[in-house]
């Protein structure tokens, strides 16, 4: 039996349908650690699972695109960084399952902020239709942590200032990161040289 392009089936219709089942598996799952366990249980289960599959997307992107910027123009390596995050997204949940945009805000010399606005989330609408959304916690902050850990990149602020999830028009995700991007833990440790045995 072959299963290559010649065979007449639509693989992309066949991809879509897999995404669609894999999130019903999803949803049925949280309703049955709900359940049985809480929704609590639920929520911090999702929220682990999935920052776990957000650091591999991350690393994954990470070898991809090789060693983070490291230009001098803080600007644009974290515009770099940002079209990386988009990778991220894209990688986990794909355009037909959300609708979601970054841009990169508020540049300074220590840090940076890259802005994600979802406008559509294919999760909340799922959760919605299930009847579960008033005790569901949204795990983004937790695959922004995932995919920050899994790009290299330490995050100063990891904050949603409005969800889907609340009646929102939109997810409004604020993700504060450390510049420069490739920094040495110890060039900001001011007792650095109180560790050297003289």
């Amino acid at each position: 039996m072959s299963t290559g392009a010649g065979d007449g089936v639509n693989h992309r219709a066949r991809a879509s349908e897999a995404y669609r089942l894999w999130w019903q598996h999803d949803a049925n799952w949280y309703q049955a650690v709900a359940s049985r366990f809480g929704q609590e249980a639920a929520n911090e289960l999702n929220a682990e699972a999935l920052r776990k599959v957000a650091t591999h997307v991350g690393q994954r992107v990470g070898r991809l695109c090789g060693p983070l910027p490291d230009t001098g123009d803080t600007g644009k390596d974290l515009e770099e960084l940002r079209r990386r995050y988009d990778d991220c997204g894209d990688r986990m949940f794909p355009p037909e399952l959300r609708n979601a945009s970054t841009e990169v805000e508020d540049v300074t010399e220590r840090d940076g902020l890259i802005v994600l606005t979802l406008r559509r989330s294919f999760a909340v609408t799922m959760v919605r239709m299930a009847g579960s959304l008033d005790g569901y916690r949204c795990p983004c902050t937790d695959i922004h942590a995932g995919w920050s850990e899994g790009l290299g990149v330490t995050l100063t602020e990891n904050r949603a200032e409005s969800c889907l999830r609340d009646g929102d028009k939109a997810c409004r995700l604020l993700m504060r990161v450390r510049t420069p991007l490739n920094h040495d833990p110890l060039a900001h440790d001011d007792n650095k040289d109180d560790n050297k045995e003289d």
